[in-house]
């Protein structure tokens, strides 16, 4: 437990312009609090506040340090700090229930004392520069679905003239004719108009796709710089490795590979009743993480021979093909966790595609 490490613990609730600061001893005892910008000279003042207040052995127990918190956490890391993760508390059941800035901070360090099994913060550097691509190439995508399902409905409504011209063609020729219309003096007003709205929806389009690309190339030449060997494994695209990179962090943040595998909803969980024994799929953990996973899982079931005779091998032993799936979803996981884990997981080397056992 936490409060048999450290000589006290600094909770601290954090937003977007404050934050709030709780000193608190190992038994649960507040000593006392303080407030300070979320800016440079903010970071520098609870520290010294820290300092003051738990000189010896103390540990940061930290809300929201993916979003308001990262700049703190950023500062303590650099000043040699040990610095945790709490969830955001949840709110009263009672709705008098007191609620401030103060107690939320209490409430953090009061939590990372009892906690079990503590969260370490995820590093910033490499596996950010890949989150920030990540998150922005996922929002391309997005956008272009919804240019494209804009030009699609915009199509339907056409005039016949233009609707009869592109109904025959794909979805791409039709993104590469209508980015080429060109309105004429002689048409009408509708005509023209929708001329205009269709070119300039194909030309958001082509804007977005080519965006979209130029991340997906800056990811995968970071992936290659940090951990090719992921590349080398059957089924690991480049947007699949970014995001088990982002996920995973860094050595060491999880404590075996079956607590990554929790993390990532992947490890079973009971499900018997009576003479039924069994396990069903966890939906809980990083969904984005899971559905990498999946990704690759689908892959491999589709194209590697190794994974095809795994999955038989699994059903012909009573299981269903969900079952099956899943077991080698968690097969998969190990596997990682392993190449990721090892010191040298950068030399590219590849191991076995799959584990003869899940």
């Amino acid at each position: 437990m936490l409060a048999e490490q450290v000589d006290g613990v600094i909770g601290v609730d954090t937003h977007r312009d404050t934050l709030a600061a709780a000193a608190v001893t190992p038994i649960g005892a507040v000593l006392d609090s303080a407030d300070a910008p979320a800016n440079a000279r903010g970071y520098q003042r609870l520290l010294d506040f820290a300092r003051v207040h738990i000189p010896g052995r103390r540990c940061w127990a930290l809300e929201g340090i993916g979003c308001y918190g990262a700049g703190l956490a950023a500062f303590l890391d650099s000043a040699g700090e040990r610095v945790v993760e709490v969830c955001r508390p949840k709110r009263p059941a009672v709705r008098g229930g007191r609620k401030t800035d103060m107690l939320d901070a209490i409430r953090a360090a009061r939590e990372a004392l009892a906690t079990e099994h503590l969260i370490h913060p995820r590093r910033r550097g490499e596996r950010e520069a890949l989150r920030v691509l990540l998150a922005t190439r996922q929002s391309a995508v997005l956008a272009t679905t919804a240019a494209v399902n804009l030009l699609k409905s915009l199509i339907v409504s056409a005039p016949d003239v233009l609707r009869v011209e592109l109904r025959g063609l794909k979805s791409k020729d039709q993104v590469a004719y209508c980015a080429k219309l060109r309105a004429r003096p002689t048409q009408d007003v509708e005509h023209r108009m929708t001329v205009h709205a269709l070119r300039s929806a194909a030309l958001r389009v082509e804007a977005l796709r080519a965006e979209a690309k130029e991340l997906e190339s800056e990811i995968l030449t970071l992936v290659r710089e940090v951990a090719p060997a992921l590349l080398a494994q059957q089924g690991v695209g480049p947007i699949t490795a970014a995001q088990v990179l982002v996920s995973w962090s860094h050595a060491g943040r999880f404590r075996s590979e079956a607590a990554f595998a929790a993390f990532a909803g992947v490890a079973p969980i009971q499900a018997s009743s009576g003479l039924t024994n069994r396990h069903r799929i966890n939906r809980s953990g990083d969904r984005q993480l899971n559905r990498a996973l999946h990704t690759i899982t689908l892959v491999r079931m589709r194209l590697d021979p190794t994974t095809r005779t795994y999955v038989a091998r699994r059903i012909s032993e009573g299981k269903t093909a969900r079952d099956a799936q899943r077991c080698l979803k968690r097969a998969i996981c190990r596997q990682l966790f392993k190449i990721l884990e090892r010191p040298d997981r950068d030399s590219g080397a590849a191991s076995e595609n799959l584990p003869q056992a899940a």
